[in-house]
């Protein structure tokens, strides 16, 4: 039994969900639009500002495309209402981040700049030259984008330079000591 699966999801007010009879799922909101199609096993229906999903088979796969299917709507409504974002810090000495235009530029201790195309669909905003912000109605774009960036300098545990998680915590090795 998919807990998750089974719970309704709320649509608050000037959001528009429509499922279509493919199971094509379209939302719509004041942050914009989005859509995906629902698995052939799982179907939706909308009620009373209410959206329901149902399985029609009991395997196992399919319950777990059930619990997916109602997170996935889920985030989509939330995407289109309130938006999500990611923090991202940069930690060392001389690394910073720049936004020029389309392009996220970043400094990172290597011998070039390192320039990283935006997609249209997210905002970065860059603070204090080494705290960056991306926001978006889109999660999973929204996470990949700030893995991406985080994947160019991750923290190395011995200075705990690189690009972190904003409140992600490395754990620090000791050096290596002179006898």
């Amino acid at each position: 039994m998919s807990r998750i699966g089974n719970k309704a999801v709320e649509i608050p007010a000037k959001v528009k969900v429509n499922i279509g009879a493919d199971g094509a799922v379209a939302v719509e909101g004041p942050k914009g639009k989005l859509s995906w199609n629902l698995p052939h096993s799982i179907k939706g229906s909308v009620q009373d500002n209410r959206v329901s999903i149902v399985r029609e088979a009991e395997t196992r796969s399919v319950k777990a495309l059930h619990g997916l299917s109602r997170s996935l709507v889920h985030n989509m409504v939330l995407g289109v209402s309130e938006g999500f974002t990611k923090q991202l810090e940069i930690e060392g000495v001389g690394f910073k981040a720049a936004v020029q235009g389309s392009i996220l530029n970043l400094s990172l201790g290597k011998s070039h700049p390192i320039l990283f195309p935006i997609p249209k669909e997210i905002k970065i905003t860059v603070t204090d030259t080494t705290k960056i912000n991306i926001q978006g109605i889109d999660k999973k774009l929204v996470g990949q984008v700030a893995a991406d960036i985080r994947r160019f300098y991750p923290p190395e545990p011995y200075k705990g330079k690189g690009v972190r998680y904003a409140g992600e915590i490395v754990r620090r090795k000791e050096g290596k000591t002179v006898q």
